[in-house]
């Protein structure tokens, strides 16, 4: 079976928790659901795990260091800013 990525996972749990506070299934069908939420919730963030883990590496500083950088994506592009983008944006505010 292959892997089920984040997005889908994520889909299919926004899904359960939408069908689960209608409360208008049966207990049965509730577990089941919820079961199956549950599942879904480990594997998300089990993904979320294996994204922070990438982006520490490749964060990492040549000494071995990590350097702590929040992950601030540029509201206008939607991409990610550059380890030089804090004064970029300080910059823009105060203009």
């Amino acid at each position: 079976m292959p892997k089920e990525r984040f997005e889908d996972a994520l889909n299919k749990l926004e899904r359960i928790v939408s069908q689960l506070e209608q409360g208008d299934t049966s207990l049965e069908e509730s577990l089941k659901l919820f079961e199956e939420g549950v599942r879904l919730s480990r594997l998300c963030n089990e993904k979320l795990d294996e994204a922070e883990k990438r982006v520490e590496i490749l964060l990492k500083a040549e000494d071995g260091t990590l350097r702590a950088e929040p992950f601030t994506p540029s509201i206008n592009s939607g991409q990610v800013p550059s380890a030089n983008s804090r004064e970029t944006l300080s910059e823009e505010e105060d203009s």
